[in-house]
């Protein structure tokens, strides 16, 4: 008697966990047919990077979709991977300190920005901002 209590219980869980993975498979299809798409071709970007006083311009000429493509292309970031992307430890060969509580603050027109340098499209003439910041 028992095996026959357990069999609609089992049936449940299984409708649930295909119910749970029909509807990650079409939050994964939406956000891939919705998220910003960086436009092709040739572009030119402006990097400007603020760390311990001092300020350097960079100007990247990329093909770059993205803005980590962008920035790994002219060496100015470094980072760890992660489940939501890179993670920029250092830029322009600065590493943020840890004890510090040191961090990389990434802005565009002086807004922070939403995304990570992964997710950030990259259009012609845009101009960027990465900010030693420190405290969380």
């Amino acid at each position: 008697m028992e095996n026959n209590a357990k069999r609609p219980l089992n049936k449940k869980l299984l409708l649930g966990a295909a119910a749970l993975l029909l509807a990650v498979a079409v939050l994964a299809g939406l956000y891939l047919a919705t998220r910003p798409a960086g436009a092709a071709g040739d572009k030119t970007i402006t990097v400007t990077v603020a760390a311990h006083g001092s300020e350097d311009v960079f100007t990247i000429e990329t093909d770059a979709e993205y803005l980590r493509g962008a920035l790994e292309s002219a060496d100015l970031i470094e980072g760890t991977e992660s489940e939501y992307g890179l993670f920029v430890t250092a830029v322009n060969g600065i590493a943020a300190d840890d004890s510090k509580q040191e961090w990389w603050c990434f802005t565009k027109g002086g807004e922070e920005m939403m995304t990570g340098v992964d997710a950030t499209p990259i259009a012609d003439g845009d101009a960027y901002e990465i900010t030693l910041t420190e405290g969380y």
